[in-house]
């Protein structure tokens, strides 16, 4: 199976099956000598972790994630960092009566189609419980982006169509619940202290390794790079962000661009927001066929989110700091003055002293 690794210098590989022991993940290229412990990655992992909320699953997982290699004396070695997530609480016995059977808004016809087989306990690879491992690997860039004062932070915004935190929204949750329904989501993130300079002008551009990550999360069905589709609604004048000099900085006044122009970041914030699908599993009866060809009608069985967005906000916020991390050592190699420099190395090129 191709399309379990990401990244270019920062790399990763997340491994493992929803009902399977265990997940995890390997990453490849992340600098030695950072401070890392197992805490520092815990903290996002209880993020995403299922509780008994009234907007999360049942699923009791303590999502503890091990360091298995690639740390020595609270530090990175520079060799591969193997992390594992095991998984304590799966029920493969709920999905005993959809074997054979495709579950509307689930990835089953298409895996079948692909590989002639599925991994009917809760989905195997394609499960929302893949994304456990992008959490623990997201953790470890986001220490690393501290270092150089880069801080990510995201958070559910909207939650069918109410504010997340609204009496209105926790409402809404109550009765999807009770009806065997569920709700899409939006989630909003936002990246500051990132330099001017990120990214590269044609296919790597910033903003297309960004979207290209979010819409890796499973149920995302659009992201929008700051004002997003609103753009196309705007003059030019409007949507222009002008520039300025402040504090002997270049800035900018606005910020409609979210902080990327031309495929590279230009100093201001980075801002993005993903749009979650409702939660395909859902108890109501739905229309569906069998392997063989047959109609039939299916109620899912199990644990399931009434709603993706408050479990999936850690998720977008890792994956955006997987992107960062990784645009921050490729763009180390940009320009032969900083290869002199970080060498010790002098200029003697033939206009030196021009």
């Amino acid at each position: 199976m191709a399309g379990s690794g990401f990244g270019t210098i920062f790399r990763i590989t997340t491994w493992g099956e929803s009902h399977g022991k265990a997940l995890g993940v390997v990453i490849d290229g992340c600098p030695a000598g950072l401070a890392l412990k197992e805490a520092d990655i815990n903290k996002y992992m209880e993020r995403r972790r299922p509780n008994a909320g009234k907007m999360s699953t049942k699923r009791k997982e303590p999502d503890e994630a091990e360091i298995l290699s690639g740390v020595w004396d609270g530090r990175t070695t520079g060799t591969p960092i193997s992390i594992i997530i095991r998984n304590e609480d799966a029920h493969s016995s709920d999905y005993s009566g959809l074997w054979d059977v495709y579950r509307p808004g689930h990835a089953d016809f298409g895996f079948d189609a692909k590989y002639g087989f599925r991994d009917a306990r809760g989905g195997g690879r394609s499960s929302g419980r893949e994304t456990s491992a992008r959490v623990a690997a997201g953790a470890v860039a986001l220490k690393l982006l501290s270092e150089i004062g880069i801080s990510v932070h995201a958070e559910v915004e909207s939650i069918g169509a109410y504010p997340a935190k609204s009496i209105e929204a926790e409402e809404l949750i109550t009765g999807l619940r009770k009806e065997g329904d569920s709700t899409g989501s939006t989630v909003f993130c936002c990246a500051s202290g990132v330099p001017a300079g990120l990214g590269d002008p044609v296919f790597e551009k910033l903003d297309a390794r960004l979207s290209s990550a979010i819409f890796s999360i499973g149920a995302v069905k659009a992201v929008e790079i700051g004002d997003g589709c609103a753009v196309s609604l705007a003059r030019g004048s409007a949507n222009n962000d002008p520039f300025r000099i402040k504090d002997g900085k270049i800035v900018t006044a606005g910020n409609h661009a979210g902080g990327i122009l031309g495929g590279i970041s230009n100093g201001s914030e980075i801002l993005i927001r993903a749009y979650f699908k409702p939660t395909p599993s859902i108890s109501v009866p739905q229309d569906t066929v069998r392997k063989d060809g047959t109609e039939t009608v299916i109620t899912v069985k199990g644990r399931h989110d009434p709603v993706i967005g408050p479990r999936a906000a850690v998720v977008v916020e890792c994956m955006t700091g997987l992107v960062l991390a990784d645009s921050l050592l490729l763009n180390m190699s940009s320009r032969v003055d900083r290869i002199r420099s970080f060498y010790g190395a002098s200029d003697s090129s033939e206009d030196a002293g021009q």
